[in-house]
């Protein structure tokens, strides 16, 4: 499962996590990068649908109005095109398009506007969350992708946590590894649970007090100072 990511100002960018070993390399051409993209979008459609084990190819093919013979120039089979798809869903949660907020001495203000990317990020693929949590327990490759994914994030908090410790902005006798792992598995179980499960009492908690509830966790763990 994916955690969210806190961005600071001063941090370098992200990089995008490693490719699943099950997707081939890119088309080298502008037609063959726009037929792929067409076929992984099509393709998510049909798995939020249909769910991944109902899917077939033929109702990729159909709902992309491509041939067989095109599909399999792209993909190898129903697993390869999913890790496509996920690879795409990936990315927007990685990197969210969070706004800027400006290095004023306020990092709980960061720490807040990265939760509300990250959580709006989970709205918009929670439908492809369920399914990947579903397919990694029969799946090793996907069991693979989703602790990979889940690394990533980690990683990159780690590195936030450890800035704001150098900046004397949280407390520096944490762990950044340690206390990434803690904090940002309980915000990705919350995310998995507010958007995703059947039975979770989410009805009637609006999403601003989902991100403030996760933001205080952020901040009260790690003794970020707040300016209220």
């Amino acid at each position: 499962m994916d955690s969210p990511g806190i961005e600071l100002d001063d941090e370098p960018a992200a990089p995008s996590m490693a490719r699943s070993s099950l997707l081939r390399e890119l088309p080298t051409t502008p037609r063959g990068l726009r037929t792929r993209a067409a076929l992984v979008a099509a393709a998510r459609k049909v798995f939020e649908r249909r769910g991944y084990l109902e899917t077939r190819l033929s109702d990729i093919t159909t709902s992309a109005k491509c041939s067989a013979g095109t599909f399999y120039t792209y993909f190898g089979s129903k697993e390869e095109i999913f890790a496509a798809v996920l690879e795409v869903a990936q990315e927007d949660m990685m990197h969210p398009g969070m706004p800027r907020v400006a290095d004023d001495g306020d990092p709980a203000a960061i720490i807040e506007a990265s939760n509300r990317a990250y959580f709006d990020a989970y709205r918009r693929n929670a439908k492809l969350m369920i399914l990947l949590e579903q397919v990694a327990n029969i799946d090793t490759e996907f069991r693979t992708l989703r602790r990979l994914r889940g690394e990533a994030f980690i990683a990159r908090n780690a590195r936030s946590i450890q800035n704001l410790q150098e900046r004397g902005l949280a407390d520096p006798v944490l762990d950044p590894l340690l206390a990434s792992q803690a904090l940002s598995g309980m915000v990705s179980r919350l995310a998995f649970s507010y958007f995703s499960a059947d039975d979770t009492p989410r009805a009637g908690v609006p999403l601003d007090e989902l991100v403030d509830t996760a933001t205080r966790l952020w901040v009260n763990a790690l003794r970020v100072p707040t300016k209220n």
